[in-house]
């Protein structure tokens, strides 16, 4: 249980001025102490993971132990506090600053940025770069959000943190796996003729390897604050409070997955990023089935359901009763978010929530279901640290989005959103987190404090297409979107205005994206490509439409591409059917590369492919092998197909894109640099994103730990490294 007393301190220790100022959550205190108690005990306590199912465990004694040590951890905190305070004390006499906030706007592009300053529509970034310094900030190769954010958060390169895409692939069964989580299922097992109840928690493990600057921070004394970082699930323990960010899964245990509802009968087709169900009518009302997680032990592995009835009241309303909820929607207007509880095997329960959208009530009703998200208010699994920090947000706050992909954009890419429903839900979205992000500033005294927003990166996705004259997805922009990118822009500049005008002067902001953008106008299947030209082969009888490269012959195939820019060997000794023997494997990249380099584009005729990259060299580390063999830049306009992304290899090798997601930034990563503003000065020259690890640490007087390949960006004579 000693975890147990180590949350709570942290908690209280951390919280207390929070608590202290507002008498009216004195009550909610001491119950958030009470539910980290329970947390920390495993006693009825449903987990969750990507691909995992729930387990259970039960212990009376463990509860009891728990509330005694928890008392004595309150009883104690005094005097632990006082020791804390010395320690902080100590830490800031290097210190330049007593606060440092950051805020990050994924995939936030140089281009657009500096074209609205110019035109004054960014007053507040503009005044930034004014008083501080502005420049153009070098992402990662490749250029993807979990790859840059993870050289943010470490200050190394990917051969060095081992993320090097949204997917990594297991060799031994050629399938995609979650580059950032992996989760192992309980050792212990009861099994009952085809029943499997486990006995334990499966074993939840972030797969981000170094270490992150707020946790060496915290080591110095320094607390930080850190706010939907991408890659930061499961949270790691430090001395600090930690929202996790990009890859929390939803309750199903997808990145995402929505529910569409139709009375038109609509089939379950399996789209891109969700489901459509039918809703069947019975006396004026229509009734359908929400799905939910897998049910615990279940043979076939079924979900659990949360039956509903919706039932058109006029006036563009309807009244939605579920899990003995009445929910009264509004015809296209989004609802709260809303508890639902799924039985998942005899006697327990795993909750979760979700908006409702009412799209239509005629011809047909239509009613949309968002991914169900993990509930802050009873964390269905841990997604902050300490557990109850989550729910300290929720109560104070209000729920929020807790899904790492919070913005459902494969629900607008599949026309079961339209644009105004998106960008209402972009605009909510971003509202969770400023106040979340005001909050944690208003109590922040001293330290670092981090939030990252992904609206403009979604917008940008979405909308990209509206700003480019003969975009093949341009037909589809209606004129309420027609400045959306733009939009997204000056509200993350209103709230730059916001945090600065809440900060002093011993205080410094930051303000950076992890990549750029460009436009997405036609795809790439490599895969296809590979089949052409004679290095990957399929079975007899397969046509190469089957997902996730299935059908391929592995015995004469030497090369396949998985993931959103990466191409692998079939080597052998290192994938399970591998043909490629190692001392061939260095002649066949440089054979691949020199061949994809500079490959035109079938039927436009111009370059599609700009350049190619070794792994081995420009990502070197102890976890270079967990990449791709080579990775591919793609020039601008270019992409991997949607085909490609979905591991199929049938199809044309290029083809154009005319779905909405319009806008893309898997190219070359001199294509799309981020930005970096701060309010102090920097040092000139070019900066790269691993460098912002060790620029923070040199503004708390720490030093760069020696794992950390960036460099500080503060000026020689005012950090301690200054550019060396």
């Amino acid at each position: 249980m000693a975890p147990a007393s180590r949350y709570i301190f942290r908690l209280t220790t951390r919280l207390r001025r929070a608590f202290l100022r507002r008498p009216r959550s004195t009550v909610g205190a001491a119950a958030l102490v009470l539910a980290l108690v329970l947390w920390a005990a495993p006693a009825a306590h449903a987990y969750i993971g990507p691909g995992a199912g729930f387990a259970v465990l039960g212990s009376f004694l463990v509860v009891v132990a728990a509330l005694v040590l928890g008392g004595m951890v309150l009883l104690t905190w005094p005097a632990r506090a006082l020791v804390r305070s010395r320690r902080r004390r100590r830490a800031f006499a290097r210190s330049r600053v007593r606060r440092v906030v950051v805020l990050g706007f994924d995939g936030m592009d140089p281009e657009v940025a500096e074209r609205m300053m110019a035109a004054g529509r960014l007053p507040n970034l503009a005044a930034l770069a004014t008083r501080g310094t502005y420049g153009r900030l070098a992402t990662t190769c490749p250029a993807m959000s979990p790859v840059a954010w993870s050289s943010f958060a470490t200050g190394t390169g990917p051969g060095r943190h081992g993320i090097h895409d949204f997917l990594h692939r297991d060799p031994r069964t050629y399938l995609p796996t979650l580059s950032s989580a992996r989760v192992r299922p309980p050792r212990r097992v009861l099994r009952a003729g085809p029943l499997a109840l486990p006995l334990g928690k499966p074993s939840l493990s972030l797969l981000r390897r170094s270490r992150p600057f707020w946790s060496v921070l915290g080591e110095h004394g320094i607390l930080s604050t850190v706010l939907r970082v991408p890659i930061t699930f499961p949270p790691e323990p430090f001395p600090g409070l930690l929202l996790a960010g990009l890859c929390v899964p939803d309750l199903r245990g997808t990145q995402g997955s929505f529910t569409a509802f139709s009375s038109a009968g609509a089939a379950d087709d399996e789209p891109i990023g969700g489901r459509r169900l039918p809703l069947s009518a019975s006396n004026g009302a229509y009734r359908g089935v929400l799905p939910g997680p897998a049910r615990l032990a279940d043979p076939g592995g079924r979900p659990a359901e949360a039956p509903f009835r919706l039932v058109p009241e006029g006036e563009g309303a309807a009244r939605l009763e579920i899990g003995g909820r009445r929910l009264r929607l509004r015809l296209r207007e989004h609802s709260e978010w809303t508890p639902i509880s799924f039985s998942i095997a005899p006697g327990l329960r795993a909750g979760g929530m979700c908006r409702f959208l009412l799209r239509s009530l005629a011809p047909h009703v239509e009613l949309y279901a968002s991914p169900i998200n993990i509930d802050p208010e009873r964390p269905a699994l841990p997604i902050s640290h300490p557990p109850a920090f989550a729910v300290y947000l929720a109560k104070r706050l209000g729920r929020f989005a807790t899904l790492g992909l919070a913005e459902d954009a494969s629900a607008r890419n599949e026309g079961v959103l339209d644009d105004r429903a998106f960008l209402e839900q972009c605009r909510l979205s971003f509202e969770e987190r400023r106040r979340m992000l005001l909050a944690s500033l208003e109590n922040l005294r001293a330290g670092c404090l981090v939030c990252v927003f992904d609206t403009t990166d979604r917008v940008q996705h979405l909308y990209w297409r509206c700003r480019e004259a003969g975009h093949p997805a341009a037909g589809e922009a209606q004129s309420e979107c027609a400045e959306a990118v733009e939009a997204a822009y000056e509200q993350a500049d209103g709230l730059v205005g916001e945090v600065a005008a809440r900060l002093g002067e011993q205080d410094a902001l930051v303000v950076l994206s992890d990549h750029g953008f460009t436009a997405f106008r036609r795809g790439v299947n490599l895969n296809a490509w590979l089949l052409r030209e004679g290095y990957l082969a399929l079975q007899p009888g397969e046509a190469g439409e089957r997902e996730w490269l299935q059908g391929v012959d592995w015995g004469r195939t030497r090369a396949y591409a998985l993931g959103l820019g990466g191409l692998y060997l079939n080597l052998e000794g290192r994938e399970a059917q591998g043909v490629v023997p190692a001392e061939e494997a260095a002649a066949l990249k440089e054979e691949l590369a020199a061949r994809l380099a500079g490959l035109r584009d079938d039927e436009t005729g111009e370059v599609a492919i700009a350049r190619v990259f070794d792994t081995a060299r420009v990502n070197p580390g102890p976890y270079r092998d967990l990449g791709p063999d080579l990775l591919v830049g793609y020039a601008r306009g270019w992409r991997y197909s949607w085909g490609a992304a979905q591991g199929r290899v049938a199809g044309p090798v290029f083809e154009e894109n005319v779905r909405p997601w319009s806008g893309d930034h898997c190219c070359d990563p001199e294509l799309v640099p981020g930005v970096l503003f701060s309010s102090i000065p920097l040092a000139a020259g070019p900066a790269q994103i691993a460098d912002l690890a060790p620029t923070l640490l040199d503004l708390f007087g720490i030093s760069r730990p020696a794992y950390m390949q960036g460099r500080s960006l503060l000026p020689a004579a005012a950090g301690g490294e200054g550019n060396g």
